[in-house]
């Protein structure tokens, strides 16, 4: 099975940038893994409180 990778650009604050990096690097990921899972936890929590998402 394929999945389609989309990409989008992020605006944020330098430091903002930098802490978060050093996060993800804790954490042994790079900075776009760490975003990965940090969405994917927001959107469980999403749809624990408003139902499954879906899409037609």
């Amino acid at each position: 099975m394929t999945r389609k990778i989309s990409k989008f650009t992020v605006r944020v604050e330098d430091e903002i940038l930098k802490k978060f990096c050093y996060v993800a690097e804790y954490n042994a990921r790079s900075a776009n893994k760490e975003l990965e899972v940090l969405m994917k936890r927001h959107i469980v929590e999403f749809e624990k409180a408003y139902g499954k998402i879906i899409f037609d």
